[in-house]
């Protein structure tokens, strides 16, 4: 079983806790155990696991990203300019694999999955697909 979901993203570089999305997901479908893949369909967007308890972990997040992979830079050849979102998803990955156990996505106390848009804002997907197992 399989779905693509659509999110609309604010800023230049943000990320958007969509654990609940893909929890509910998992729920309507009743799938109790197996694996969750969940895929950013961008080559400038990607999914990570990552902290969710405290909102200061994904300013810092992004705050480093900038750090380590400036917008501007003097050499890049990438004619839509966008070479550092290209960066970023390498780094971060355009998907996350998650075990699904009883019924529930197998994550720690304070983890969730994020989008992370780095090229916005703009209309996004994602897409979750379920191994049952």
């Amino acid at each position: 079983m399989e779905k693509t979901f659509q999110l609309k993203t604010s800023h230049h570089d943000q990320m958007i806790d969509i654990t609940a999305e893909v929890a509910s997901y998992l729920r309507e479908q009743g799938v109790k155990d197996g694996i969750a893949i969940v895929s950013s369909l961008h080559t400038t967007a990607g999914i990570t696991v990552n902290e969710n308890a405290d909102p200061d972990v994904k300013t810092d997040f992004l705050r480093r990203m900038r750090e380590v992979y400036p917008w501007e830079h003097p050499k890049d050849l990438h004619m839509e300019g966008n070479t550092a979102a290209h960066l970023k998803v390498s780094t971060v990955g355009h998907n996350q694999t998650m075990i699904i156990s009883n019924g529930n996505l197998l994550l720690g106390t304070w983890q969730g999955i994020y989008f992370c848009e780095f090229d916005g804002p703009r209309q996004r997907k994602f897409h979750v697909k379920v191994i049952e197992g």
